[in-house]
């Protein structure tokens, strides 16, 4: 396994983690219900996609 002959600095190890960074989810709203949704998903709260019904939403009992 190699072995480094010095140290690293602590800029160049923060050079090499700067792209260690989390991105925030990418939300859409809906045209429909204008809930929040991912885009290219059906809408988890009334079931609508691009404009029309694909899942019918199940009434509670």
């Amino acid at each position: 396994m190699a072995l480094p002959k010095r140290r690293h600095s602590r800029a160049r190890g923060r050079k090499r983690r700067t792209h260690w960074t989390i991105t925030p989810l990418n939300v859409i709203e809906c045209s429909h219900c204008h809930e929040f949704r991912l885009p290219h998903h059906i809408c988890p709260a009334c079931g609508y996609y691009d404009g029309r019904q694909v899942l019918s939403k199940k009434e509670e009992a």
